[in-house]
């Protein structure tokens, strides 16, 4: 049986470049090209995000091809940019992730062929269903003779949808990532604006997208707990069309509007912001009676459902930790052509497809 090793392979070795962060979301294309400044610094080169018809993308199946496809192209020519190169992700549900131990100092072929046998004990499909990939991490603490190593597989259709998707779209997918790996490298750059970088310290992750909210909590690089709440943007957005008559395009236009109507804030925007609050609050209760944790120090929100305003106060007002909204980009320098203060609103939106990015930097 001839395993196919090369789908994945970039997760771990993706020393190409340039490239160009892809995240394909239920609700919009999100693109970031990093360039380097120098030293290995990465600057923010281009940027740009594009709307998706509703029901393209849906619980992170792409459900039409060719709709996915025009909005990935509209996105590409906004930003302007010549590298048709791309990294893009599949979605963490999607992949199943299992540390092992093998012996040191295999060749790769040696160890592609453990890999497989040790993979048909935790992989619920055939083998010739999945991508594999894998990464020695490093020595087994447990035994100076062993690697451990990190094996990641996933179906065959999650991968080969998104490299149609961008085929389509005249772009040349060379990286497929796991979206839990891209959105932690973002989180290494938020990481470094926490007080003493955040080590030591209990740090909640907290992903809002459109449908679901993930929450990971963090110390010193270690997960130690991940729970995944049907709470997201979408539901903003069928309030607003509900209480306006609007369609899902006019919603979400009024979302990102200055002016919206003069019941907007009370009516809509208000118990939206409460329900987030609550539902990170009740998050952190599940994390609190499931481990021997009380606190969480730092509170970082991602996502672009955390763009409406309110949403830091909120949730401090909930849990009385330190809450700010992501940015990777802070510090960070910025060509000329982006204007500062947009990209720093845009920024807790832009965490996945800024880890993709990322990978053209790996070392």
């Amino acid at each position: 049986m001839q395993i196919d090793f090369s789908a994945l392979k970039a997760v771990f070795n993706p020393k190409l470049r340039p490239l160009i962060g892809v995240d394909v979301s239920s609700t919009s294309v999100k693109m970031v090209e990093l360039v380097d400044a120098g030293h290995g610094e990465p600057r923010v080169e281009r940027y740009a995000i594009e709307l998706l018809p509703r029901d393209a993308v849906v619980d992170g199946n792409m459900a039409a091809l060719e709709a996915v496809a025009e909005a990935v192209r509209r996105c590409w020519k906004r930003m302007g940019t010549s590298t048709r190169f791309v990294a893009m992700a599949v979605p963490t549900s999607a992949v199943i992730t299992k540390k092992i131990i093998l012996p040191a100092g295999l060749r790769e072929q040696e160890m592609e062929i453990q890999v497989e046998s040790e993979a048909n004990q935790y992989i619920p499909f055939a083998l010739d269903e999945v991508n594999l990939d894998f990464q020695v991490i490093g020595p087994s603490p447990s035994s100076p003779d062993d690697v451990e190593v990190l094996l990641a597989a996933s179906r065959k259709e999650r991968v080969d949808d998104r490299v149609v998707v961008a085929e389509l779209a005249e772009l040349k997918p060379v990286v497929m990532d796991v979206e839990a790996f891209a959105i932690q490298s973002a989180y290494e750059l938020v990481a470094k604006q926490l007080p003493q970088e955040g080590k030591g310290q209990i740090v909640a992750l907290v992903d809002v997208g459109a449908v679901a909210t993930k929450v990971t909590l963090l110390k010193d690089d270690q997960q130690l707990y991940v729970r995944e709440q049907a709470f997201g943007g979408t539901q903003l957005t069928d309030e607003i069309m509900r209480a306006y008559g609007l369609g899902a395009e006019e919603a979400e236009s009024l979302k990102r509007s200055g002016t919206p109507p003069d019941n907007y804030e009370a009516e809509v925007l208000h118990p939206f912001v409460e329900n987030m609050a609550q539902e990170v609050a009740r998050a952190l209760q599940f994390f609190f009676t499931s481990s021997s944790y009380g606190e969480v120090h730092h509170i970082v929100m991602a996502g672009g459902a955390v763009l409406v305003p309110g949403v830091v106060d909120a949730i401090r007002a909930r849990t009385n930790a330190n809450v700010l909204l992501a940015d990777p980009f802070a510090g960070m320098a910025i060509a000329p052509r982006i204007r500062a203060r947009q990209l720093a609103a845009d920024a807790p939106a832009l965490m996945l497809a800024c880890g993709l990015a990322l990978r053209k930097f790996d070392q």
